[in-house]
């Protein structure tokens, strides 16, 4: 079993920044990937951003050049870094894990999610 939990969502201006966190629990014999997607009201679930144990990142391109993201491993963590905040990026943010567990090979896990509110 992994618990996810994210934190630092929030409420920002446009063009502000937020640091988003997610702390992976339980227990985790591997993690493979960390990653992001967010969901915004009404629409679909949405790809944002992942890592994998090699540090090697992806990006959805809309994304790409104003999000950062970093894991530590020695945490279990997961972090993103949102820079030039846009309204269309106002969304639930969700954390995902792809790990192994003492209960599951290689399963997907997911925080509870966290919002992100980019005022104009």
């Amino acid at each position: 079993q992994v618990q996810l939990v994210e934190s630092g969502g929030g409420l920002v201006q446009v063009g502000g920044s937020l640091r988003l966190s997610c702390a992976a629990s339980g227990s985790i014999l591997s993690i493979n990937v960390m990653g992001w997607y967010r969901q915004a009201p009404g629409k679909q679930r949405e790809y944002v951003a992942s890592i994998n144990s090699s540090d090697n990142k992806a990006f959805a391109d809309f994304v790409k050049g104003r999000f950062a993201i970093s894991r530590d491993n020695a945490k279990n963590t997961v972090n993103l870094q949102m820079n030039s905040l846009k309204p269309e990026d106002t969304a639930v943010y969700y954390c995902y894990a792809r790990a192994s567990s003492a209960i599951m090979s290689m399963g997907r896990y997911w925080g509870q999610g966290t919002q992100v509110t980019v005022s104009s």
